[in-house]
């Protein structure tokens, strides 16, 4: 016997629907308005067909702020869950592991603060990458910089960049404004204000500053502390594919920047580590996971 079309439709509605709760619970503890804790033992307790009991373990995991892939897949091997089970389809001991776990994490406190320094060759996608953290990770702060570039389609002075005259970055070098400044592409000068960084981190507040080469290695000698994260492209033919696909600049200035990234690529091994942009939101899911420093 065929479906009917109206059980079809109200089938499709209901699904659309179950998602939509399901992004709501993990949206929720993304934005720390509610624990892991507590969704698993609402999946545990109420209606088995609640968004909290049909959503899977590894969903839950991955909605915790500064719980990265990696992290989610150790944690699973280490409670002996398979990816596919859902919070509600847990077994008792399966429950005890994870609410165990769960208790151990959020006892840890509040993390501490860290200042993560994320660069990268040019057209690597670091602008891509710390705009996804920008949208799908509020709890992040990210540190704008300062340049004397003028802004590209869509860029918003203040959001982007704060976009100044030759005149003000020198008035800002003047007063010590900056934790580091260079010419990038022997043409215009970005800098990173340090005031708002150094207020953040008092705060026990993680910041991440998307940079050039030059800049990360000026942050370094200044903050030793400071974790240093180089972005890489999957290959040097998709670095190409990238550059010239996005169409902001012009063949001579493409060519004079895949130079740069040649020599910008030999200086990885630099770096604290190294995360490759294959996709967008697993990159920011990595180097967001970086930012978390549980306290000891």
């Amino acid at each position: 016997m065929s479906v009917p079309d109206v059980d079809r439709v109200a089938a499709s509605r209901a699904a659309v629907a179950a998602r939509r709760a399901r992004a709501e619970v993990k949206r929720a503890v993304r934005e720390r308005r509610r624990s892991a804790l507590e969704v698993a033992e609402a999946g545990w307790e109420g209606d088995p067909r609640a968004p909290e009991a049909t959503l899977r373990v590894t969903e839950l995991l991955g909605s915790i702020p500064g719980l990265g892939p990696r992290r989610v897949e150790t944690a699973m091997r280490e409670l002996e869950i398979a990816p596919s089970k859902r919070v509600g389809g847990l077994g008792e001991r399966q429950r005890v592991r994870l609410a165990v776990w769960l208790r151990r994490r959020e006892a840890r406190g509040r993390r501490t603060s860290r200042l993560v320094v994320l660069a990268g060759p040019t057209a690597v996608g670091k602008g891509t990458v710390s705009r996804y953290i920008r949208e799908h990770f509020p709890d992040v702060l990210l540190s704008v910089s300062a340049t004397t570039r003028p802004p590209r389609p869509g860029e918003v002075d203040g959001e982007h960049y704060y976009f100044v005259s030759d005149a003000e970055f020198d008035a800002m070098i003047a007063r010590g404004d900056f934790l580091e400044y260079a010419t990038v592409h022997n043409a215009s000068r970005y800098g990173t204000p340090r005031p708002p960084i150094d207020a953040a981190l008092a705060q026990g507040r993680s910041v991440l500053l998307e940079i050039d080469l030059q800049g990360a290695r000026a942050v370094k000698a200044a903050m030793p502390e400071a974790l240093l994260v180089f972005l890489l492209p999957p290959s040097w033919e998709e670095l190409v594919r990238r550059l010239i696909g996005r169409g902001t600049e012009s063949a001579e200035e493409q060519a004079r920047r895949l130079e740069t990234a040649k020599v910008e690529l030999r200086a990885q091994d630099e770096f604290d580590v190294k995360v490759v942009n294959r996709e967008v939101g697993q990159a920011a899911a990595e180097v967001v996971e970086l930012l978390a420093v549980p306290a000891d």
